[in-house]
């Protein structure tokens, strides 16, 4: 895929996601963005998949815009981004984009070293849905293993409260609220809310999220024209109390799971994440996972892209020691609505 097509289409994703402002943006860069200097010419020679299915180099850039909107760092952008009414002009939005690249490539290139690390909070809705599915059908506490949890903002989904069209799931007074557009079935809802023995994740480049470039490293990937996004995130920083290990999934779940018992249930998951991983590495985790669910009850939730491009990511869930496969439905992949179908 070149530059300019994965572009085009990371525009024609933001627009669905319901961002038109940042589909702007990626269509001006691909109509008008030239090699020519450093930077560019490792965007047009940027080696792989660049689009959605590989390493998303458009949101990485885009990323390293809105860091420098939220900084403050460049007047001409923060002039044009919002909250501030878009310009109808295409040329005063690209001068301020030349602006950025020209003067602040040494941050735009940093941001271009990392994959995106979302940390999409709605997509908490699967978690709690799902942990309740669990719980009603395993009478255990859980033990919680998310591979590529990023800053680990969605270990704390038990925390947060999800509405729903009978209800609520999850704690009265919570500080983050989840009201996705609920579709198909309604959810179990467990007699007794999920315990959490541990929480616990793994990310090759793991967020620190009280550290305050970390933090806003986590919300340069939110969308400028989604306020509501950036209010979630801070929210579940203020309630965040989990680990987040630096290191290889494989490796780490590997050591993990050596702590499987039969006294509690292990709930394995990750959301948008485990096509990012080489595939040794999803190789070794299924194997892991296979060999833990022989030494007591384990679950693997997976919340990920397929086949089915433009309907949301699929949301499937296996269970061990029997390796029964589980579909629960579809998500929207930022969780604005989740389709339930689960048995």
């Amino acid at each position: 895929m070149t530059l300019r097509a994965a572009l085009e289409q990371q525009a024609r994703s933001n627009t669905s996601l319901g961002s038109p402002f940042t589909a702007r943006i990626l269509q001006l860069l691909a109509q008008r963005l030239s090699p020519g200097t450093e930077l560019t010419d490792r965007l047009f020679h940027w080696p792989g998949e660049l689009g959605p299915i590989g390493q998303s180099v458009p949101l990485r850039l885009l990323a390293g815009f809105h860091a420098l909107v939220l900084t403050g760092a460049c007047p001409e952008l923060v002039a044009v981004y919002p909250p501030h009414p878009a310009p109808e002009e295409d040329d005063r939005i690209w001068a301020a984009l030349e602006s950025a690249l020209r003067d602040h490539s040494k941050l735009l290139h940093h941001w271009l070293d990392n994959p995106p690390q979302t940390n999409e909070v709605r997509r908490a809705v699967v978690m709690i849905a799902a942990g309740h599915f669990l719980a009603s059908r395993f009478d255990l506490p859980f033990r919680m293993l998310e591979l590529g949890a990023s800053g680990g903002l969605n270990l704390m989904w038990d925390r947060f409260a999800l509405m729903l069209p009978d209800g609520q799931m999850g704690p009265a007074d919570a500080q983050v609220v989840l009201r996705p557009e609920w579709r198909g079935d309604l959810p179990t809802q467990a007699a007794h809310a999920p315990v959490i023995l541990d929480r616990r994740g793994v990310d090759i480049s793991p967020p620190n999220v009280r550290n305050a470039d970390d933090a806003l490293r986590l919300q340069s990937y939110l969308w400028a024209d989604q306020p509501e996004r950036l209010d979630r995130t801070r929210a579940a920083i203020g309630l965040f109390d989990a680990k987040v290990d630096q290191g290889d999934a494989a490796d780490w779940l590997v050591d993990q799971l050596t702590r499987t018992a039969p006294d509690h249930l292990t709930l394995i998951y990750h959301t948008i994440a485990w096509q990012y991983f080489p595939t040794e590495t999803q190789t070794r985790c299924l194997s892991a996972i296979k060999a833990a669910g022989r030494r007591g009850p384990v679950a693997h939730l997976s919340m990920e892209a397929d086949e089915h491009i433009g309907n949301g990511a699929a949301i499937t869930l296996t269970l061990w020691p029997d390796g029964q496969r589980l579909t629960l439905g579809r998500v929207d992949f930022h969780g604005r609505w989740i389709d339930w179908t689960a048995p």
